[in-house]
């Protein structure tokens, strides 16, 4: 059984004021994907070094800007949205919801759909790595791989920091100097797994990045076994 604070987004049926008319959420979305200009391995001054996916509605937006707003879990931003804490013009990050980090990559429906009933639908921006729903609203973008479970620039991410987005350019940039980014990584070091035994503890700890289709039967799994074949 789930933890309590996972299965927290399972009981809401609804999220914002507009939650019951199904609001904005319900509409159709056009999406795109954007191809990285650069090498996984190259420094992440651009915060996408993998592969993302971009997901607008009709009143679609093509650039942004603003200040990053860093949530460890979706029930985290979920409350913070709810308590209006979120401004126009901000870029909300929620992390570690990939497929290692949480684990299995659930959708932040609830989020999107307080933003829209919260009507900050289309003054913000949602970065993640986890995923959405076909209908969801506003520019978010998911699946950004590395994950943060695995180290990806998106666990480097602090509070305030300036992000960009230019769909037209493919871009997203992390306006911090390298340096500093440098010593983030230096300091970083995995979070604690949220599931130690069973099933979804071995899920977690053999599924790929999901730019490679999130799969069990991957690299991480070979990798262990070579490991485990040396240590005979």
């Amino acid at each position: 059984m789930a933890p309590p604070e996972r299965r927290r987004r399972h009981d809401r049926q609804s999220g914002g004021r507009n939650g019951r008319d199904g609001g904005p959420e319900g509409r159709r979305a056009d999406r795109d994907s954007a191809q990285p200009d650069r090498r996984p391995d190259d420094p992440p001054r651009n915060a996408r070094p993998g592969r993302l996916r971009h997901q607008a509605g009709r009143h679609e937006r093509r650039f942004h800007k603003g200040p990053a707003r860093v949530f460890d879990t979706e029930n985290a931003c979920y409350d913070a949205v709810r308590n209006q804490k979120i401004n126009k013009e901000d870029v909300i990050v929620i992390r570690y919801e990939g497929p290692v980090g949480g684990p299995g990559m659930q959708e932040m429906l609830s989020v999107t759909a307080a933003l829209s009933g919260e009507g900050m639908g289309d003054y913000v921006a949602l970065l993640t790595d986890g995923r959405f729903s076909g209908g969801t609203h506003g520019l978010m973008i998911g699946h950004v791989a590395p994950e943060a479970a695995l180290g990806g620039p998106i666990a480097l991410v602090e509070e305030g920091d300036e992000i960009v987005i230019d769909v037209d350019r493919h871009a997203l940039d992390l306006n911090v100097p390298a340096a500093v980014l440098a010593a983030r990584r230096a300091r970083w070091t995995p979070p604690a797994p949220r599931y130690k035994t069973g099933v979804m503890a071995k899920y977690a700890a053999l599924v790929s990045s999901a730019s490679l289709g999130a799969v069990t039967t991957g690299e991480r799994l070979a990798e262990r076994l070579e490991s485990a074949t040396k240590a005979k």
